[in-house]
């Protein structure tokens, strides 16, 4: 069951954001800023869409990416986990749910279309 006290939190801590919503998925929740997916809150954990370059802003502070297991095998996404610290300030956490904001909008275009 999804933690409601820590997705209202995150919410507001992220109150600067346009068009921001939390949707529930698969026991966890998805953030949403207009159709974009940029973010997870799963078991008390933020993560935000990553990709090579940013990711390295994250594992240089120890953070993980988000797993999941399917099938028996564990699937790695590209959303890592958020720093405490930077969760704690809203200013510069809205500052990197933008970048991932930008991130799930560009690799949504990138996406082919059809089939």
């Amino acid at each position: 069951m999804p933690d409601d006290s820590f997705k209202e939190f995150v919410l507001d801590q992220l109150g600067a954001l346009p068009e921001l919503r939390a949707r529930a998925m698969f026991g966890a929740h998805g953030l949403y800023a207009d159709e974009n997916f940029f973010g997870i809150l799963d078991e008390g954990r933020l993560f935000f869409k990553t990709d090579a370059a940013s990711a390295a802003d994250y594992t240089s502070r120890g953070m993980e990416p988000f797993t999941y297991k399917s099938r028996g095998k564990v699937l790695t996404m590209s959303y890592h986990e958020v720093p405490p610290d930077v969760l704690e300030q809203p200013q510069e956490l809205v500052e990197w749910a933008r970048r991932a904001i930008q991130l799930a909008g560009s690799s949504k275009k990138s996406k082919p279309r059809g089939k």
